[in-house]
């Protein structure tokens, strides 16, 4: 990025000098987990270059956007429908909560004992090093945990926030619940723009989300070659890039990147050695630049072939029913969707147990790595549930308890060079 964007952060009120600092750690963090790697697709050019100007040029077309009337909305979770935003003549962009960013400050207003991608978020407004949350007009949260439902509050004395109530169930009354806080999304969304969602705006924008989704499933489908033909670092960074990148250019560049692919796997080229055990991740989101785990997993010697995570499957797997007559049919397409992601926050949620144990026979996993944030009881404590399941159908499995920091890449590599010795003395 240029010196061509500090005019720009600058009227955005972002910290100049804090920020300077964080883009000295993030090339060369960037270029240890990522360009270190041999053999990487050629488009994954495309995706690098994303990250590369991350703060620069996208921050450019939100700020272009605003100026010509439109609106920007940040999300910090799946369940924020984005086809409302698009509708909307918004940009839905997902907001920075993946490193460790002004502690100090953060525990001023939080207990040190929660979850850090909740101290994260507050740190990253705090420190105000995040262009993402300072375009924003609105900020979408949602009440997938008590750490942060109260977090949205603190929030919303900085920024306007809009809360939706997800239920905790997924019976009949709580789909009722679900749609009309969708519906209450859409009047805050038209109050906001001075737009109204109509049949046919929600359509166009259902049909640009799926077309995302569906390049995504794309990849993920040939993500089940013998050899891998491409990483899990760099498929996650595609899925990270998701919630930032234009919808439409995005989707086509995950297209031709897996025409490349589909053509490696035809020539039985890979990326990994064909004996590397085969890693299915589970847990917890990993935001930009989360990617500790993975890089450690893949220098340890084995591929992550695919993520169950809301940065992997549980983004895309599920399309909206586009095909329907209706602007509120096409509204409670949207809430059945989101409703249907899978996240620990559920109660009973056997389907997601036996989801995982589903892809790790799909993708012929060879252990699964369970990814827990520190002090974030939905998946921590769900992870009980989900090893019998994985461990009754045959599967290895290593739970992994973290935070952002680096203080324990040591360990953990050695737990999960252990794991891999294990998997591959049992193969």
């Amino acid at each position: 990025m240029t010196d061509d964007y500090r005019t720009m952060w600058e009227e955005l009120g972002i910290d100049l000098d804090a920020h300077d600092g964080l883009l000295e750690v993030l090339p060369p963090l960037f270029g240890d987990v990522f360009l270190s790697q041999e053999g990487r697709p050629a488009r994954m050019s495309y995706f690098d270059y994303v990250f590369s100007e991350v703060h620069g040029h996208r921050i450019q077309e939100l700020v272009t956007h605003k100026q010509k009337g439109g609106i920007v909305v940040g999300t910090y979770c799946t369940y924020a429908p984005e086809e409302l935003i698009l509708a909307a003549g918004g940009i839905s962009v997902g907001l920075c909560a993946g490193a460790e960013v002004a502690p100090q400050e953060a525990m001023k207003f939080l207990p040190g004992n929660l979850c850090p991608l909740i101290k994260s978020s507050l740190g990253f407004k705090l420190a105000k090093v995040c262009p993402y949350i300072e375009s924003c007009d609105l900020l979408i949260g949602e009440t997938t945990c008590d750490g942060k439902k109260k977090f949205y509050e603190i929030l919303g004395d900085m920024q306007p926030v809009h809360v939706m109530e997800l239920p905790q169930k997924k019976g009949e009354a709580d789909r009722t619940l679900w749609r009309s806080e969708v519906r209450a999304l859409v009047s805050r969304l038209e109050e906001l723009s001075g737009k109204k969602i109509d049949e046919a705006s929600l359509r166009e924008a259902i049909k640009i989300t799926n077309a995302k989704r569906r390049a995504l499933q794309r990849l993920a489908e040939l993500r089940k070659s013998d050899p891998p033909v491409i990483s899990g670092r760099d498929a996650l960074l595609i899925n990270q890039i998701a919630f930032m990148d234009e919808p439409c250019r995005f989707a086509n560049m995950v297209n031709e990147l897996r025409d490349e692919l589909e053509e490696r796997a035809t020539n039985g080229e890979g990326v990994a050695n064909p004996k590397a055990p085969r890693i299915l991740m589970s847990g917890c989101p990993m935001a930009i630049p989360n990617w500790k785990l993975p890089h450690i997993v893949e220098t340890s010697g084995a591929v992550v072939v695919m993520e169950e995570l809301c940065t992997g499957t549980r983004y895309y797997e599920n399309l909206v029913e586009e095909n329907t007559a209706g602007i509120e049919t096409l509204l409670d397409n949207v809430a059945d969707l989101y409703l249907e992601i899978d996240c620990a926050v559920f109660t009973p949620n056997e389907k997601r147990a036996n989801n995982i144990v589903q892809l790790a026979a799909d993708y012929n996993a060879d252990g699964v790595i369970y990814y827990a944030l520190l002090f974030c009881s939905p998946y921590s404590i769900e992870a009980y549930k989900v090893k019998n399941a994985v461990e009754d159908s045959g599967v290895p499995f290593l739970y992994v308890e973290t935070d952002y920091s680096q203080g324990d890449a040591g360990q953990i590599a050695t737990r999960v060079q252990a794991f891999l010795e294990m998997i591959s003395t049992k193969a």
